[in-house]
């Protein structure tokens, strides 16, 4: 199929538990893909195909499957809702062209659903809502719709009306054609009547009516006179109205339904086709140079352009490593040797699939607009440009958060570590938010990610898909270091022993810097006392030893080195002696400029229900926490904290024993704040006692 209009990429996102696999299994099952659909609390949903997936019963990996619906091609994405994994929510938005957010009908807009509603208006995807579970207590269509308006800011365009509510819930008002659709009880979706309105909703409809009417003509000038005059437009031309609207991210259409009874999932994906944009019709991805800056050029969805692709994920399975690969312009086909624009390489493509979930099919071509997987590639990581050799270009490269927690983990017995360190290689490969690096003076293997599920997920991975036992240690706290005085010193640096010796001195100025800065190095030698040419060195000598901070060797963050003068020798002066000199000046002055521990600070979203409130508040408060923000909801209360991370570990468990297992939490980092005297003092000797018993 090369028609790129009926083309659709699209991902599904939302918070933990309003029912996005369960909404993919069922377009699935609609778009004949599968023909039995499997549930998600018995661990059989298609896309959720990892054992550790099945488990705990929610997604972790975002999956790729390709459908049919009404002769469009859909390039579905299913991804986590877990705070630790948004990363993957994040790359997959990166790559899509629309996107359907699922939101709970009796849970609303949850934390979660914030922080991905946040990086689709950063990536500019064109949305539907989806407003699910409308079968269960509680559920409220035109509450969430609020919430939506409220919370996230955003204009939700409502399609369908719910007939009945909670356990009554039967079925849906189509608000373009005025139709009532109606399914029985068999929970089959292709056992549905179409029918007239109820009587008792046909005020409610007719005041949806009008609002979608009046919103959709807003996009059209002449249509907008029309109206005015008292013609009502046709529903092709609201349709098109509310598809222009739509892909400028004016307002989202929204729809209704339970996916689990099989009731609304057809008007979903009508809308998909309707009013979700096709890979032509959004903003072309710039291109950039080496350093990120844009060039001005884009990459035009078209076959008949050179060869642009963004490798998005990797995977590792039982066929190889798989580079999952959204292709922007031109085509690719098996054989063909494309560049990696990262590395400079090239590759020869030898096999191209098509995914669906963990099965596929092999294809021989694929083009601009599609979204597919190349297996065996060698040197590619996320993020990486794959084009042209003739052509060479880079696409926005995707930027990840810093993890914020660590363990340490060693092999059980002394044959798993050549294993543990070639699955960890693949792991870090798949998950760009998931480091490791060894302990130089414990020479402990420490693994870095975004929170204890993150960490817990992979170590239960490295157990069982490559079967490494590890012993865990305790979570550990990326802590920082900084200063807090401005000082003035001078070093020399001399050495003499036999031949040509080393020597150089530098006066300089050290004092705090600005937030978020690192290290900025600025000279203002005047008359060449020191020559421009040791000017690197000596920076160089300062960012190495930056590394580890005076207090308990965790890096240094926001300093400001000022070099103001300095003497060299003619003979004895190198870039090397200058380096030392800068190193030698560091130990001798950082310690002098008030040093001064900082740790990570987690922005925390915490929902309670009302009779905790107080409870949760003050355990926030025992752990260090500043409270924000508090906002009273329907179904409880929703309170923002910033918490040092090191008082956050098992804070779901004592969460859930305070709210009778009903409270959630979401926390991201925030920024690094100073430590308290006592918290320090913990830290440093904690820090020394460790290197000590080594």
């Amino acid at each position: 199929m090369t028609d790129l209009s009926h083309y659709r990429n699209i991902g599904i996102f939302a918070h933990v538990d309003a029912g996005k696999t369960t909404t993919t299994e069922r377009i699935l099952k609609l778009t004949g893909k599968i023909h039995k659909t499997g549930e998600v609390h018995d661990g059989a949903a298609t896309t959720d195909f990892m054992e550790q997936e099945q488990e705990r019963g929610i997604t972790i990996q975002s999956a790729a499957t390709t459908c049919f619906w009404k002769d469009h091609r859909f390039n579905i994405i299913d991804t986590p809702g877990h705070v630790d994994f948004t990363i993957e929510v994040y790359r997959s938005l990166k790559v899509l062209d629309g996107g359907v957010g699922v939101f709970c009908g009796s849970g609303g807009v949850e934390p979660q659903s914030e922080t991905n509603w946040r990086y689709a208006n950063e990536s500019e995807v064109a949305r539907i809502i989806f407003v699910n579970k409308l079968d269960r207590m509680g559920a409220d269509f035109l509450k969430v719709v609020k919430q939506v308006e409220d919370v996230l800011g955003a204009h939700p365009l409502v399609m369908t009306l719910p007939i009945g509510r909670e356990d009554e819930f039967c079925g849906v008002v189509d608000v373009l054609t005025q139709k009532a659709i109606i399914w029985d009880d068999s929970g089959l979706p292709e056992n549905f009547e179409v029918k007239d309105i109820p009587e008792d909703m046909l005020d409610l409809v007719a005041e949806y009516r009008e609002k979608m009417v009046e919103t959709a003509v807003e996009q059209d000038d002449e249509l907008m006179e029309a109206y005015l005059d008292g013609n009502e437009p046709s529903i092709e031309d609201i349709k098109r109205c509310i598809r222009k609207g739509t892909i400028n991210l004016d307002f989202f259409p929204t729809f209704c339904g339970s996916a689990f009874k099989n009731k609304g999932i057809q008007l979903v994906l009508d809308g998909v086709v309707d009013y979700l944009p096709s890979p032509t019709e959004v903003v072309p991805q710039p291109l950039t140079d080496e350093e990120g800056n844009e060039t001005g050029e884009v990459a035009t969805v078209d076959p008949k352009e050179p060869l642009r692709a963004l490798a998005f994920k990797i995977m590792d399975d039982r066929f190889g490593a798989l580079t999952f690969v959204r292709i922007y312009s031109g085509k690719i086909e098996k054989g063909d040797t494309i560049l990696n624009s990262f590395t400079g390489k090239t590759e020869r493509v030898g096999r191209m699939v098509e995914m669906h979930a963990n099965d596929r099919n092999e294809i021989s071509t694929a083009q601009a607009g599609d979204i597919i997987a190349i297996v065996g590639m060698k040197n590619v990581q996320t993020g990486h440009t794959l084009c042209d050799p003739k052509h060479p270009c880079t696409l926005e490269a995707m930027v990840f958060p810093d993890p914020v927690i660590s363990i340490a983990v060693a092999p059980k017995d002394k044959g798993g570590s050549e294993k543990m360190g070639i699955a960890i290689g693949k792991m870090v490969a798949e998950d760009p938010s998931f480091q490791v690096e060894t302990d130089q003076e414990t020479g402990e293997t420490i693994l870095k990610g975004m929170g204890e599920l993150h960490l817990d997920v992979k170590v239960d991975i490295l157990k069982r898909t490559y079967g490494v036992e590890l012993v865990v240690g305790k979570p550990q706290v990326a802590y920082r270091e900084t200063i807090t005085q401005a000082i003035e010193d001078t070093y020399t640096h001399k050495k003499q022993s036999g031949g040509s010796g080393q020597f150089g001195r530098i006066d300089y100025r050290i004092k705090p810097g600005e937030a978020n800065t690192g290290l900025t190095f600025s000279s203002t030698v005047v008359g060449g006392s020191v020559p421009k040419e040791f000017f690197p060195a000596i920076e160089k000598g300062f960012k190495v030893m930056m590394l580890e901070g005076p207090l308990a060797g965790f890096p240094m963050l926001d300093v400001e080195i000022e070099l103001y003068d300095g003497s060299y020798h003619a003979v004895d002066s190198s870039a090397i002696a200058f380096e030392l000199a800068a190193k030698g000046a560091y130990r001798q002055s950082m310690p002098k400029a008030g040093p001064q521990l900082l740790e990570p600070i987690m922005k925390v979203d915490v929902f309670t229900p009302d009779d905790n409130v107080g409870d949760v508040i003050g355990d926030l408060n025992r752990r260090r926490g500043m409270i924000k923000d508090q906002n009273a909801g329907t179904m409880g209360v929703r309170i923002k904290a910033d918490v040092p991370l090191a008082e956050m570990f098992g804070y779901i468990g004592q969460l859930r024993t305070m709210t009778s297992g009903r409270g959630q939490f979401s926390m991201e980092f925030s920024h690094y704040s100073a430590c308290p005297q006592n918290v320090s003092e913990e830290v440093i000797a904690a820090t020394k006692e460790k290197k000590a018993a080594k």
